[in-house]
């Protein structure tokens, strides 16, 4: 570290030379993310592979993507929702407990989601069903960028 600290110090002679105490820094507030622009960006996708299927086939096919894109878009607000809903807790133990629910309830809701329209509701055109919900997914992909706010460590 070639003699540098990150910390401001404050040095105190003692008997067998120099003492160095490190300055205890001004705590750190974490921000909460800012999960909009996913969203955006995920309703726009939604919205542009519906009206791709509404111009090339149709009405119906527009709402079997639509349906699709939905599918993905619930699970992944709750899933924000769920994960974030107690972040400002000082308990890592309780955060992480949080997270691994919000991904279970997630899961449950994506499966109870699928089960809902492939049954009651089967969507017209199954591959823009499948296309949305895809392109949707794969969004996620991009999260970094569309986060506004990254979290401080």
């Amino acid at each position: 570290m070639n003699g540098r600290t990150r910390y401001p110090i404050e040095q105190q002679p003692s008997l067998h030379g120099v003492v160095v105490k490190v300055k205890s820094a001004a705590p750190v507030r974490r921000r909460l993310l800012d999960f909009r622009r996913l969203f955006l960006a995920q309703l726009v996708v939604i919205l542009l592979v519906a009206m791709l299927a509404s111009v090339m086939v149709g009405i119906e096919a527009a709402g079997s993507a639509l349906s699709g894109g939905l599918i993905s878009l619930l699970p992944t607000i709750y899933f924000v929702w769920r994960g974030q809903r107690q972040q400002r807790n000082r308990q890592p133990q309780r955060n992480v407990l949080n997270l691994y629910q919000a991904a279970a309830g997630k899961f449950g809701l994506t499966v109870a989601l699928f089960a809902i329209v492939l049954t009651i509701a089967p969507p017209s055109n199954p591959a823009f069903f499948f296309v949305a919900y895809v392109v949707a997914q794969l969004m996620h992909w991009l999260a970094p960028w569309l986060v506004r706010e990254r979290s401080t460590p």
